[in-house]
């Protein structure tokens, strides 16, 4: 299966799921607004989807996934299946160990992760409620990484990629069922998180079981395949600890703004679509193709692979961080604005979105860079990248934090981002596990101008759309379409009269992929 075609099967699921996330988020902020609900729930949401990416997609998939891929290919289906099985029982005793943990500590837990909230008893013993909740989310969800890693590995991508939309069709039908049975609406969205876990997992174990992939439960044993998958997870679990230690601080410090926590949330939920949609997709993609091709030997078209993964990425991700910048208040007033969510949470929240999308094309190419480290089983480099970007993080909240509050926590995420991206890219350079094609270099040129294009035709438009962001929804939605409509169509133009070829046949491949 190709890079392009891989891409588009998990980007249409994944394009899929945010929609379907919108009209889940569009829900909670018509019920809950930017209140003391919604902060106590976004913080019950985020602990176990911080331990998520620490355990499943952070650490556990970018060492699972190359020792999997590669005992697959050389040793056959039996061996790589046995490994699973090790891997998988190993996991689940640790998954379970730490979930006890935190659930029974999660009072102390919370004065540590959300320290502002002890000024309001309700809100602080809210989330400590939700939080309980919503924690065995994190076992189920960890078992569908690996599931997905098994999955993955062998080029079957839409079971797993489908994976949130399931996630947000439970988050959006369970809590209209049981909202009149439970206290309130933050109690039935936390019950329906946890249940979503237990939904995906049913799912991916039904196409394992399928394709006689699924692995079995063996009793934890410390084999050498295990103790060198641990040794692999180390630091890559270090590395996504440092990662996460990032997200708590903007949590630890937007506790301390009234609603900061909601208004961040909000903002990143809007800059996350075309981060899932093409960093995600592509990385996700590009991992098993690039352990195989390098237990192969292949490293000629390894460095191309990352080349090409690096062209998609830039051509989609960067006219997104332009157009996120030029049309965010229209986006946010559109998407979120009703019922307890009126004008003055839309400021807010617009600007934490400008923010946020200075760092898009960053956060991307994190997600099209890491996997050449990891699947040269190399997990300690970025570790150490990591703590230099925390670092960032911290000097640039603290410097921002006074002067441009929760919008301040954003832009040093995007700062933290761009040299995230700086030091992989000298580091890989220096190793020749990177070499910049110069066709990249012309196409990365191309697309800055058609961006530019198309960020002129979005300026010229504004006047024009802010007049009409006060009339009927109906009006809102059509003159935001018309923004979208416009900025695509000027991009794809200055695309064409650049004579971007690569470009215009990767668009015609991907589209021609989705539809088929």
């Amino acid at each position: 299966m190709s890079l392009i075609k891989s891409t588009a099967t998990i980007g249409f699921y994944t394009l899929l799921s945010r929609i379907l996330g919108f009209a889940r988020d569009v829900t909670i902020a018509s019920a809950l607004g930017a209140s003391f609900r919604s902060d106590a729930f976004f913080v019950a949401f985020k602990l176990p989807n911080y331990l998520r990416r620490l355990f499943a997609e952070g650490a556990f998939n970018s060492a699972f996934i190359p020792m999997y891929a590669g005992q697959l290919a050389v040793e056959g289906k039996e061996k790589a299946n046995q490994f699973a099985s090790e891997a998988m029982s190993f996991l689940l005793v640790i998954l379970l160990a730490v979930t006890a943990l935190f659930m029974l500590f999660m009072p102390q837990l919370m004065v540590v992760l959300a320290p502002g909230f002890s000024n309001d008893p309700a809100k602080f013993a809210l989330t400590i409620v939700l939080t309980r909740i919503t924690m065995p989310y994190i076992v189920f969800i960890s078992l569908v990484s690996l599931l997905g890693g098994v999955l993955n590995s062998s080029e079957k991508f839409a079971a797993v990629a489908a994976t949130p939309v399931i996630m947000n069709l439970c988050l959006i039908i369970i809590p209209y069922f049981i909202d009149p049975l439970t206290h309130s609406g933050a109690h039935s969205l936390a019950i329906a998180v946890m249940s979503s876990g237990v939904a995906q997992w049913l799912w991916l174990v039904y196409f394992c079981r399928r394709r006689g992939m699924l692995p079995s439960l063996v009793r934890p044993r410390l084999t050498p395949d295990v103790k060198k998958l641990l040794s692999l997870i180390a630091p890559v679990a270090l590395g996504a600890g440092v990662a996460q230690i990032n997200l708590f601080i903007d949590t630890i410090i937007a506790s301390y703004f009234n609603s900061g926590v909601s208004y961040l949330y909000y903002a990143d939920r809007i800059n996350e679509l075309p981060l899932a949609v093409i960093g995600i997709a592509v990385g996700t993609a590009l991992l098993p193709l690039l352990s195989r091709q390098i237990r192969e030997g292949k490293h000629e078209e390894a460095r191309h692979s990352q080349n090409h993964a690096i062209a998609l990425s830039l051509l989609l991700s960067i006219p997104a961080m332009v157009a996120l910048v030029m049309i965010a208040e229209p986006i946010i007033t559109v998407m979120f604005q009703r019922g307890a969510f009126a004008a003055t949470e839309t400021t807010a929240t617009y600007r934490a979105l400008i923010a946020f999308a200075l760092g898009l094309p960053a956060f991307v190419l994190v997600k099209i860079l890491a996997p050449a480290f990891y699947a040269h089983q190399d997990t300690k480099t970025p570790f150490k990248i990591a703590l230099v970007c925390i670092g960032v993080n911290l000097f640039f909240n603290l410097a921002l934090m006074h002067s441009l509050r929760h919008v301040g926590m954003a832009l040093a995420t995007s700062i933290a981002g761009w040299v995230n991206v700086i030091l992989m890219t000298i580091v890989l350079r220096r190793r020749e596990w990177l070499v910049v094609e110069p066709r990249l270099l012309r196409e990365i040129g191309s697309i800055a101008v058609a961006s530019m294009s198309m960020a002129l035709a979005l300026f010229c438009m504004q006047g024009v759309a802010h007049e009409y962001m006060a009339s009927r929804e109906l009006i809102r939605f059509m003159i935001l379409g018309v923004m979208v409509t416009l900025g695509m169509s000027v991009y794809g133009l200055a695309c064409v009269g650049l004579n971007v070829m690569t470009c215009r046949k990767r668009l015609l491949a991907l589209f021609l992929r989705v539809r088929g």
